[in-house]
């Protein structure tokens, strides 16, 4: 597997020769595979959490009672209850906007179904289904967990692209981002390392960088 210091080194390329602009940019992983059979089912939906973080991820948590108590104690980004869920069944247009908004999430077990009827035909399509929440879960760690976390999602191609920090983190955070993300994916995939054609990483504005294995045949 290629090693943190190897991602280090095409990161600090990619921000070098990245013109500056007036925002932030963001540092993004992009991986495609190979010798994979999508007749099969091949499909990745994964949820990795980022040892380093610079800005938290948006989850809002679908609860009642006591869940949705401690959820706005723990400053979840958005609480919301049966009552907010009815109204999303008859506006499909506020439906969109409202989970657009949130990278992820969380939701009492007890309103599941209901989430299911009035949101599920848009959560399923953007691989944005709440994760279920047993109603005695410490959702405050729920929480912490998923705010240092990003989605992981193959689409109509072999590839993910994926947001690891952005420009103003250290190198070196952002290598361990990439190969935290990394680890992941090979995990899931059929053949591991094998089923990686290429790794590049790039800024929002840059071009992409070397292929990360051409760095390590360097090193070899």
């Amino acid at each position: 597997m290629i090693t943190e210091t190897q991602f280090a080194e095409v990161i600090k390329k990619a921000k070098t020769e990245t013109k500056q602009k007036k925002f932030t940019q963001s540092v993004e992983l992009i991986i495609n595979f190979k010798d994979i059979d999508v007749k099969k089912g091949f499909a990745l939906n994964e949820i990795v959490q980022l040892p380093k973080t610079s800005s938290p991820a948006t989850v809002c948590v679908m609860a009642t009672g006591d869940m949705s108590q401690k959820a706005k104690q723990a400053n979840a980004d958005a609480v919301i209850g049966t009552d907010e869920l009815e109204k999303f069944a008859t506006n499909k247009r506020e439906s969109r906007k409202f989970i657009n908004k949130y990278d992820f999430f969380l939701a009492d077990t007890k309103v599941m179904p209901l989430i299911g009827k009035t949101l599920g035909q848009f959560l399923g399509p953007r691989g944005k289904m709440p994760t279920p929440v047993p109603f005695d879960a410490p959702i405050e760690s729920f929480l912490q967990r998923f705010r240092s976390s990003i989605k992981v999602r193959t689409r109509a191609s072999l590839s993910i692209s994926c947001k690891i920090g952005n420009e103003t983190m250290e190198d070196a955070d952002l290598a361990i981002n990439a190969h935290a993300v990394l680890s992941a994916i090979e995990k899931k995939l059929p053949n591991g390392e094998k089923n990686i054609k290429k790794i590049i990483i790039k800024t929002t504005m840059g071009k992409p960088v070397k292929q990360v294995q051409e760095v390590k045949k360097k090193h070899a």
